[in-house]
Formats: structure tokens, C-alpha cells, sequence
């Protein structure tokens, strides 16, 4: 093999950093060239926030050194601990949760932060300028003017693109890009990012669709326990390589047996949630979904997948139509009383939503049934019966935790998401609502989450799948509905649909424009 001869920009040399016992990185090493995309790959806990925040200047590495290239194309060390810095030296980095003010408009967010207030209206026009060559060289076409609380989530996935090239930055770092992409928009940014790359920007490209990074990237890093196992072509490579190489052991396929529905457990007519010019609302949805099945819903986010959320789970009243959970109607905003009823949530941000930091793992475990007599008997809780229920439970869900008694906010996010379904499913509700329960989470941890929902569907429970990952749609739904701006479209049956036609109606098409 000819050795590459694009120039080096980056160079990681034993990069090691520790959290008190624990080893986050261990003297991992990693070259990216100029023009080259590389894909970081790795589960929950292998070390690539941590390794990606020690490059972007939000860690300082124990041991180890950074070196960056400069104008001169020499490589000299990068001093830690400083976005600012990091940015200054030609890196940038686009978050999977994009920071951009939405009061603002596209320009206003690109200039940002790279001139003083005073003379931002001096030199506006130069700045106008540049973000138009880079839009013409790029293809990163958005409309400048528009406050971004205005536009798409591709197109706000644009402006942050912009923010980072508009910094003149040699290496981006994208985290999880396509996570609140269409179909469509997900190839225009991978025809973009070819596109830079032939101009010589380096690319870490960091993902757990593991096909898009073998249709995009040329190489594939691989951490597992903090150290690097792999690095190699993507050439020559498969998903079930990819996999097995990030958790150790291969990955069994995934079954799902012919379903048989019954009847309707959660059944809506008409129903609309949410004011009518709010972003995330629902109008006159129609919906069924019946015991033994699994109903997809599909959508870019703050298109009504969160208003149908909070309906289901009590966060929110219908203020039209009518809703009904096996034949009982559901009235008022009544979290408590969903869960008396025998609704199960998987929320949609296990921080925020699912759980309480600062208390315990057995705590988190009974956080939604506290009351009930198996819990506390005369106002006091049974310690002692939770914690032996709750340590049955990270058994059985491979919790990696030291116990019942660790703080929750201490495990990884693929960790705490098996703490939140062991509560849902060990309760064996009638209807089960997942919204995004995979997202962020590695291969492994997936693959437990998609089996532990055909399970309950195979024991007669209705389960609401929003999630905004087709790939998991096509892989769990028995029918499929599409969400677009507060509309929902009837539930179809996933055999029929593919991936192509149910982007097209993300975007806003009608099922018989999209087929």
C-alpha cells in the first residue's frame, strides 16, 4: 500500500484521560489528513466525547499531546483547555443538539462571536461576502435574512455548518449529523461534505448508523473501553464487522415474529393538541393502535411528535376530539392517572424527562409508582424491598452501575435508558409510548432496546414508536404513520413503504406524490 500523501492536520499522540478510578481515554493515537473523512466510532462509554472534548479545548488530557497544523502546514502543539483556542487553531465542531439563537437570523448566528458589536454593521458587507462564497463553493444554500427559529432543521444544520467554515477551521468534527434529518436531507449533507473534503477540509465523522459511515468515510477509528481497537479502510468493510469490533462480541440479528393485533388500546378521533400556531402541535389527528402491535411514528422533530407525546403520557389535554385508552376517555392533563392506567413512558430525554440526577438508581427505578404498597407502607418507603427489586432489575437489563445505591447521574446514557425501560417494562403496562428510546445509544444497547419492545408487543402490549430514525421504524413498526407540520397521516403498513417515500412525506408530501 502507497503511503497518503496528503499532509497531516491533525495528529493526537497518546492522548490518556482519567476520572478518578476511571480511564476515559488510554493512550489513544490518531492521525487525519487533509481531504480525508474519518469515522469515530464506539458504544456509549468507549471515550469519544471525552476524546473529542479534550480536542475542541473542553478537557485538558492527563498525558499526551495534540498537535494542529498551522498556516505553514507545520504541526505544533495545541494548548488544552480552551474552545477558543481550539476554534482559533482551525477546529470546529457541530453538536448533534445544534447551539444557535433563534431569535437571530442565519447571518446574525454566523458572524456571531467574530467581531466586536461596534463594528458589526461597519463590516457586514464583508462578512455578507465571504458567508456567500462559502455558500457557492459548499452548496450549504440557506436564506440568510430568515430568523432561524424559522427554518428546517437541515437548514439550521447549514448555518452551523457555516459558523464553523466562516472561522476558517482545517478540521470539523461532526457529532451524530443526521439524527433530525430526512432521508433526502441526510445525502445533501453527505454530498456537501464530499464536496469540502475535495477541498482539503478534514472531516471526523461520528455516528451510530453504521451504513451511513461506510457509504461516506474512507477510514473507521474504533474505541472500546477507551482504548483504540481499530483503525482501518472502510473499504473491505460490513455493519456486522463495525459492530462486533465496537461491543467485543458479534451482535445477533434481530427477530420479529408475524404479529397478531387485537383490539385498540389507545384510540384517537379527531384530536388536537396544542395552541394553532404552535411549532409542535397536533390537528385533528386520527390514530389506532391495538394491543400485539407496534405503530411507528415518523418525523422531523417539532413537527407534532412531541404534542402526541405528552397527550399519551398526561403531559397535555386535547382541546379538540377525543381520545381514548381502552374505551375510557382521557381527559385533562393527568400524568399520575396515565400511569394508574397502565401507560408506560419512555420519554423522550432520559435527563431531563426520564430521571432525577441526584437520587439513586433504585429511586429512579420506582420514581413513577412511589405510592403504591409495594414501595411504602404508613408514608414510609420500603428501602429494602426497592433496593432488592431494583437490583433484580440491573440484572436483568445489564445495567453496568456499581448498585442500587449509585447516584444515576454517574452512568452513561445507554445505562440510564435501561434503568428508565426496566421501570416501564417490568410494570407490563397495556400501552407502551417510546419516544426516541435509542437516541444516542450504541449498537449494543440498541439492539437490547429493540428486542425489550418486541417483547412486550409479543406479551399483547400496544407500543407508540416515535422516533425520527427510519432505520429503527422499518425495523420494529408493523404500520407507520408520518407527522408533518401538526398533520398526521394514516398508519400504513410498514411492508408496503420504503425509506425514499416516507422522507419525501417528512418533507411534506402527500403519501401519493411521495409513492
Amino acid at each position: 500500500m502507497h503511503p497518503d500523501p496528503r499532509p497531516l492536520v491533525l495528529s493526537l499522540t497518546g492522548i490518556t484521560k482519567r476520572f478518578g478510578p476511571l480511564t476515559a481515554n488510554d493512550h489513544i493515537d490518531l492521525d487525519v489528513r487533509a481531504g480525508e473523512i474519518v469515522a469515530l466510532l464506539g458504544e456509549n462509554g468507549a471515550g469519544k466525547t471525552t476524546l473529542m472534548s479534550i480536542l475542541f479545548g473542553h478537557y485538558i488530557a492527563d498525558e499526551g499531546t495534540v498537535f494542529i497544523a498551522g498556516a505553514d502546514g507545520q504541526l505544533a502543539p495545541l494548548p488544552g483547555g480552551s474552545a477558543e483556542v481550539a476554534l482559533g487553531a482551525g477546529i470546529g465542531m457541530v453538536h448533534q443538539h445544534f447551539a444557535l439563537a433563534e431569535n437571530l437570523t442565519g447571518f446574525e448566528n454566523i458572524v456571531l462571536g467574530t467581531q466586536s458589536l461596534w463594528s458589526l454593521g461597519l463590516r457586514s458587507g464583508t462578512a455578507r461576502a465571504k458567508i456567500e462564497r462559502l455558500i457557492a463553493d459548499s452548496g450549504l444554500a440557506v436564506d440568510l435574512d430568515v430568523p432561524v427559529a424559522r427554518l428546517s432543521v437541515g437548514e439550521q444544520q447549514r448555518i452551523e455548518i457555516l459558523k464553523a467554515l466562516f472561522r476558517d477551521v482545517r478540521v470539523l468534527i461532526l457529532d451524530e449529523p443526521t439524527a433530525v434529518l430526512t432521508p433526502q436531507e441526510a445525502d445533501g449533507l453527505f454530498a456537501t461534505v464530499r464536496k469540502l473534503a475535495a477541498k482539503g477540509l478534514a472531516v471526523i465523522f461520528i455516528s451510530h448508523k453504521l451504513h451511513e459511515v461506510l457509504a461516506l468515510c474512507e477510514r473507521v477509528v474504533v474505541l472500546r473501553g477507551g482504548a483504540k481497537v481499530a483503525d482501518r479502510p472502510s473499504a473491505g468493510a460490513d455493519r456486522a464487522m463495525l459492530a462486533e469490533l465496537m461491543v467485543g462480541r458479534a451482535i445477533p440479528a434481530r427477530e420479529r415474529p408475524p404479529s397478531t393485533p387485537g383490539a385498540a388500546v389507545l384510540s384517537l378521533r379527531g384530536v388536537s393538541v396544542g395552541a394553532p400556531g404552535q411549532r409542535d402541535r397536533l390537528e385533528q389527528a386520527d390514530l389506532d393502535v391495538r394491543a400485539g402491535e407496534i405503530v411507528g411514528i415518523a418525523g422531523v422533530s417539532g413537527n407534532g411528535q412531541g404534542a402526541l407525546a405528552a397527550l399519551v403520557a398526561g403531559l397535555a389535554a386535547a382541546r379538540a376530539g377525543e381520545a381514548r385508552l381502552s374505551g375510557v376517555a382521557l381527559t385533562g392533563a393527568d400524568p399520575a392517572g396515565r400511569v394508574a392506567a397502565q401507560v408506560g413512558r419512555i420519554p423522550e430525554d432520559r435527563h431531563r424527562d426520564g430521571t432525577i440526577g441526584a437520587l439513586s438508581v433504585a429511586e429512579n427505578y420506582v420514581l413513577e409508582t412511589i405510592s403504591a404498597p409495594e414501595n411504602q407502607r404508613g408514608g414510609v418507603m420500603r428501602r429494602a424491598d426497592i433496593r432488592a427489586r431494583a437490583a433484580a432489575a440491573i440484572r436483568a437489563y445489564d445495567v453496568r452501575c456499581p448498585g442500587p445505591d449509585a447516584a444515576i447521574r454517574a452512568l452513561s446514557g445507554g445505562n440510564m435508558q435501561k434503568v428508565v425501560l426496566a421501570r416501564v417494562l417490568e410494570r407490563e403496562p397495556k400501552l407502551v409510548l417510546a419516544h426516541q428510546p435509542t437516541r444516542g445509544l450504541d449498537i449494543g444497547a440498541t439492539t437490547d432496546v429493540h428486542r425489550r419492545l418486541i417483547a412486550a408487543r409479543g406479551r399483547g402490549a400496544a407500543v407508540l414508536l416515535i422516533s425520527e430514525d427510519l432505520d429503527e421504524l422499518f425495523a420494529l413498526s408493523d404500520r407507520i404513520a408520518v407527522v408533518h407540520a401538526g398533520h398526521l397521516s394514516p398508519a400504513m403498513d410498514a411492508a408496503g413503504l420504503d425509506v425514499r417515500t416516507v422522507g419525501l412525506m417528512m418533507a411534506g408530501h402527500s403519501a401519493g406524490e411521495a409513492a
